[in-house]
């Protein structure tokens, strides 16, 4: 075998080669999901922050009506 042709045996079966595409799709499939995932999140936590706000201030204006004095603890 000649210099000449392995160079070109090598380089023809370089370019058949498609694991390091495949790969390379994979990554961004997942990285896809994770940026799906991480916003999916972001809202789901906006929304039960604000039901958990909605159930505080309810509890607040019943212990209000009874008289009740709850703590804050996020006051300083």
């Amino acid at each position: 075998m000649t210099l000449h042709h392995t160079i070109k045996q090598k380089l023809s079966n370089f370019k058949q080669d498609e694991s390091g595409a495949t790969a390379i799709e994979y990554g961004l499939f997942a990285a896809l999901i994770g940026a799906v995932i991480v916003a999916a999140i972001a809202g789901l936590g906006t929304t039960l922050g604000l039901g958990f706000e909605g159930v505080e201030g309810a509890l607040r204006d019943g212990f209000a009506d009874a008289d009740i004095v709850i703590a804050d603890p996020y006051a300083n």
